[in-house]
């Protein structure tokens, strides 16, 4: 078989000739023993601003096997994953992360799950090593979602993945603009099989996911795959009109049984108003995120646009 491993960099000018020493040296080991007959590295620099671009065209240029995609400016993960499968030619084509947070010592279990038959093989990661605060909310995370998704998800399954050419060419052929490759990886469906593994600590440079950007990341999900937010705003509506409806049906009956114990209606009025015009203004910026999805999806744009690379389809295709 033919193995492509797709590797996407965003300013890892710290890590990323470790990280090629690292994969091709675990490669080189399992093409000596016959354990794959051929390798592809596909590297995809989402538009990093420091030397990372520079020493990705080195690394190709000194081993034939890297086939690199560099993007005109920073596009996000979302894109590079998505170049990156559709460039990669292996039979067998498996994702990881510039930082060696994902093992390479593991890609012969990966490859030992897809001879079993599975289409999807799966790394999942323990929480050893994360802060207190980070464990809580991805917990967090991923029992919210999956009491909203359309999809369910794994607590420590990221992109640390490997699919066979059926998986690729199902993933590569969904279209959407607004991507997000987790519920991607699971609403497919397939074989998988889970692989668990001791978390890495990064070894140098900075995390690019922050706490923010873990946010605005997790809202996405759940927005892309599922419409209950807006069933939400719909019951929580009428749940609030039901006691609307029971408030004033007691202060009725109270006006006749006792109506010393009326008073000033103002903290009511105020109360009411503060209500409604909360659960209006949550309601509008649901409704305008999925509206903002549509108006995304129907502009069309590219998921990225090449700057420079060495594979011949892709200096064709330019965009993507």
């Amino acid at each position: 078989m033919k193995l492509s491993i797709v590797v996407a960099f965003f300013n890892e000018e710290k890590m990323i000739e470790k990280t090629h020493f690292e994969i091709s040296k675990k490669l080189e080991e399992l093409l000596d023993i016959g354990e794959i007959e051929d390798y592809e590295l596909v590297y995809v620099n989402d538009g990093s601003k420091d030397k990372t671009p520079v020493l990705m065209k080195r690394i190709a240029a000194e081993n034939q096997r890297v086939r690199f995609i560099s993007f005109s400016r920073n596009f996000g993960r979302e894109g590079a994953i998505l170049s990156g499968l559709r460039y990669a030619t292996g039979e067998a084509v498996m994702l990881m992360d510039g930082d060696l947070q994902h093992p390479p010592a593991l890609i012969p279990e990966f490859i030992k799950g897809y001879r079993e038959g599975y289409d999807v093989v799966s790394g999942q990661r323990n929480r050893e090593g994360e802060s207190k605060a980070g464990t809580f909310f991805a917990h967090l995370f991923y029992r919210f979602s999956n009491r909203l998704m359309d999809v369910q998800l794994t607590d420590g399954i990221s992109e640390f993945k490997l699919f066979s050419r059926k998986a690729v060419d199902t993933i590569l052929s969904l279209p959407e603009y607004n991507r997000f490759s987790k519920g991607i990886f699971s609403w497919i469906g397939f074989k998988e099989k889970v692989i668990p593994y001791q978390n890495q600590v990064r070894e140098a440079g900075e995390s690019k996911f922050g706490f923010k950007r873990s946010l605005n990341y997790a809202f996405q999900g759940i927005i892309s795959f599922n419409d209950r937010p807006l069933r939400v705003c719909i019951q929580f509506g009428l749940a609030c009109v039901g006691f609307a409806l029971l408030y004033l049906l007691a202060m009725f009956v109270a006006y006749f049984v006792k109506p010393e114990i009326l008073v000033s209606g103002y903290f009511t009025t105020l109360a009411a108003i503060i209500l409604f015009s909360g659960v209006q203004l949550i309601s509008i910026g649901v409704l305008g995120e999925y509206i903002g999805k549509i108006y995304y999806e129907v502009k069309r744009r590219p998921h990225y646009v090449l700057d420079e690379t060495n594979i011949e389809q892709a200096k064709k295709d330019r965009v993507g």
